[in-house]
């Protein structure tokens, strides 16, 4: 999907808005709003310049060498470990030592930068809150830029919401959760902004706004004279990692302060990555927050690797949890790496055994949301005993059943970087790794997929990435699983084993199945709703992505196309 400047994207109709303060080069093309300029100054333009025309070809280069990978193993090829690099991970190093002020992470809530999310998730008891720009957001002009503003306010302390509907006001208790923000992948635009004529790259426009306004607060009055902290996502090679410690070194640098002060986790949510484990903490060793087990998109990535493997189509995605031999191996070489290397070892959202999506409390059910309560704290308490230095939750309902797994076993201690060490992990092997997942494919599978798929893409398109479906919290990791698997019956045609009845997914079937599951949606979300929002346009986007002759790397960078709305400066010509 080519997201460069030949792409028109919608203007908007009106009259034109005043203009932003910009240094040279530098064009904003979104809405403008005199919040939005506060954050979008002319000095912090220039910081977030600076960034994308230093690193503007190693990203670049870095894009390129997936598209390589991508066709060996289109081509046949496996992942697996380095050769050239076997010294990094035979090497005896340790990263720098974990912040005292993130030392004991052992539950972390995770959500978008939404304000009224922020405030609660930072009170909601749990020692950290990931704050999302990725794949829990809809990265809207609107969405992006509220959520630099509401960041500003968090870090300040000054952050409040008053909701009209309840006539309830929200504000920050004395203690809080520590801040992580996760910036968009390497792979996203943010065309909303032109550098030099092209469109930004989205992860240096998140990461340096943020920075660039709340290092000093946030190093003050939360990180102790560390920080700020991040997650940094879809990574799949150490060349990825060794960028972005690069992008913090700058950034150090232009700030006048210590280098190491900026942490990171990686989530490990990619196949490739997996076997670059060693090498992406080498590359960070200085600014390192440990890795975290991504499941969600480490199961949409094992699909994706292998999309024209027919030997490896996965079963139902609801069967494909961390009793799987794959999963389970890729956890546990991932503890034994971080606490080899002195960082956390994150664990991550619970798999329940009837959907790959995070569970939230069941308001309406009593008797079902403690079984899915009692599920929750099953899921971490097997996390705490492999060796799991803390884990994340999608609602601060799920904090207590975590802390009831997580605190004995850990009494006292912040971490179990040194206690628990899982020397028997070494012996994972590429095998290990990548073995197939045991299962069947079923039609109910299929419209699972297509069900939540389309009503997860509906809600993006409206602006919302995070949304609650059938009682668990859908997110576009969840979607992109949906899509891919659909992507891969249909291009093999995938007989539907689990049935017993012989059927294969033809794009006969498919259309049907489709139809039909527009007709339920309509009925569980009314006709109202069901005309008024964007199901018609999901529908047409997902469908379109399944059938498609090759499969797109991102489900978010063709929907993209239909969120930007350009907004030109004044005295420009409209296109």
């Amino acid at each position: 999907m080519d997201l460069g400047t030949s792409y028109q994207y919608p203007v908007a109709p009106g009259p034109e808005a005043d203009g932003y303060e910009v240094p040279q080069g530098v064009d904003v093309r979104g809405r403008y709003d005199h919040e939005f300029a506060k954050i979008l100054s002319k000095d912090a333009l220039q910081f977030v310049a600076e960034l994308q025309r230093e690193f503007k070809s190693h990203v670049k280069y870095a894009m390129e060498c997936r598209k390589e990978a991508k066709a060996k193993y289109n081509s046949g090829a496996l992942p697996g470990f380095d050769p050239t690099t076997k010294k990094i991970r035979e090497g005896d190093w340790c990263c720098a030592a974990p912040p005292p002020a993130v030392a004991d992470r052992r539950v972390e809530i995770t959500g978008p930068v939404e304000r009224k999310m922020i405030i609660n998730a930072l009170n909601s008891g749990a020692k950290v809150f990931m704050a999302d720009f990725e794949d829990a957001l809809s990265p809207s002009w609107e969405n992006l830029m509220k959520g630099q503003v509401n960041l500003r306010d968090a870090v300040n302390g000054t952050i409040s919401f008053h909701e009209k509907a309840r006539n309830k006001d929200y504000k920050l208790n004395d203690q809080i959760a520590k801040l992580f923000v996760r910036p968009r992948g390497w792979h996203l635009p943010e065309a909303h902004i032109l550098i030099d004529g092209e469109p930004a790259t989205g992860c240096l426009v998140d990461f340096g706004l943020y920075f660039y306004h709340n290092f000093a607060n946030f190093r003050e009055k939360q990180g102790d004279g560390f920080g700020p902290f991040f997650y940094l996502p879809k990574i799949e090679h150490s060349r990825e990692a060794k960028i972005w410690n690069n992008v913090f070194e700058k950034a150090e640098k232009i700030a006048g302060i210590e280098n190491g002060s900026i942490r990171a986790t990686v989530l490990i949510e990619t196949l490739p990555a997996v076997f670059q484990m060693n090498e992406i903490l080498y590359e960070l060793r200085d600014h390192s927050a440990g890795l975290n087990c991504g499941r969600w998109d480490y199961i949409f990535s094992y699909i994706k690797t292998f999309q024209s493997h027919p030997d490896r189509l996965v079963p139902d995605r609801v069967q494909v949890g961390m009793s799987q031999h794959f999963m389970r191996s890729y956890s546990d070489l991932l503890i034994y790496t971080c606490h080899r290397r002195g960082v956390h070892a994150m664990g991550g959202m619970l798999f329940l055994f009837i959907e790959q999506a995070a569970q939230i409390p069941i308001r309406d059910n009593p008797q079902a949301n403690e079984k899915a309560m009692e599920l929750v704290k099953m899921d971490k308490l097997r996390e705490v005993k492999a060796g799991h230095d803390g884990t994340w939750a999608a609602h601060p309902g799920l904090i207590p059943p975590i802390l009831e797994a997580f605190n004995p076993n850990m009494g006292n201690a912040p971490n179990q970087i040194w206690s628990i060490t899982r020397p028997e992990a070494s012996s994972i092997s590429e095998e290990d790794l990548l073995q197939l997942p045991r299962g069947v494919r079923t039609m109910e599978g299929l419209r699972l997929n297509t069900r939540v798929g389309i009503q997860y893409l509906a809600a993006w398109l409206t602006g919302s990435g995070a949304v609650p479906l059938y009682n668990l919290m859908e997110d576009a990791a969840t979607a992109e699983i949906s899509r891919a698997q659909n992507w891969q019956w249909l291009k093999f045609r995938a007989e539907l084993d689990g049935d017993g009845l012989g059927v294969k997914v033809t794009p006969e079937l498919f259309a049907r199945v489709v139809e039909e599951e527009m007709d339920r949606i309509q009925k569980e979300v009314g006709s109202d709703k069901f005309k008024s929002e964007n199901y018609k346009e999901a529908c047409t986007i997902f469908t379109r992505q399944c059938t498609a002759t090759e499969l797109d790397d991102f489900l978010t960078l063709d929907a993209y196309n239909h969120i930007v709305i350009q907004h030109p400066k004044p005295g420009m010509p409209r296109l």
